[in-house]
């Protein structure tokens, strides 16, 4: 993918880079020149000096080409421009932004557009967003380490017993949803067709799940 963050502050140069480790096309906005101090050494992607609610400045970070953008600059009214500047009129599939006071994640409620509050986790729930938003966790506990994740069964699994889906460590099935009906799955229960199925599952393993279910990024 290809995404552009606004802001490269601690959590914008955190999230930066993790993305590029996982190869990631990632352009950098921040208005202080200094700032990209903050990306490792060598960093791949790229940092553009200047204000990310400046079109100008978006178009020199790709933005009419990319995938996704991140608001994560130090002003809630700033996130709040440079996401609907990207959303409205660039039309960039995935939208997120940071909220540093909950009470302001109502303006963005309005434009549709996902917002992160909680500093000590903001960095792995907007990866999770970007890269997981078929598996949007539900529950998260900790830090962000451990979800809930729901999910409809594809078809082709009907039939497999739910314990084939975990993954030890990693994946667990606590929970399906059949006809309206939630129960707590035995060893020997199947698989059927639009069973909704509650995964407890490590961060770290979300792109297994997905995988798993086959639900390919942008489907």
């Amino acid at each position: 993918m290809r995404i552009v963050v606004a802001g490269c502050g601690r959590v914008g140069s955190v999230l930066a880079a993790q993305l590029v480790r996982e190869n990631h096309d990632i352009r950098v906005i921040d208005r202080d020149r200094t700032a990209g101090r903050r990306l490792p050494p060598g960093f791949p992607g790229r940092f553009h000096v200047g204000n990310g609610f400046s079109r100008s400045v978006l178009e020199e970070a790709g933005i009419g080409h990319s995938d996704a953008l991140v608001a994560v600059t130090s002003g809630d009214y700033s996130n709040l421009v440079v996401a609907r500047t990207a959303k409205e009129t660039f039309r960039v599939p995935i939208v997120l932004a940071r909220v540093h006071d909950p009470r302001h994640a109502g303006l963005y409620d309005g434009f549709g557009i996902p917002t992160v509050c909680d500093v000590t986790w903001s960095v792995n729930r907007i990866h999770q967003m970007l890269l997981h938003r078929h598996l949007v966790p539900d529950i998260t506990f900790g830090n962000g380490e451990t979800l809930l994740v729901r999910s409809t069964l594809p078809g082709y699994l009907a039939g497999r017993k739910l314990t084939e889906f975990e993954v030890d460590g990693e994946i667990r099935v606590v929970e399906v949803t059949r006809d309206g009906r939630s129960h707590i799955p035995h060893r020997v229960t199947t698989a059927a067709p639009q069973d909704v199925v509650t995964f407890a599952v490590a961060a770290r393993a979300l792109r297994r799940l997905r995988g798993f279910l086959n639900k390919e990024l942008g489907t």
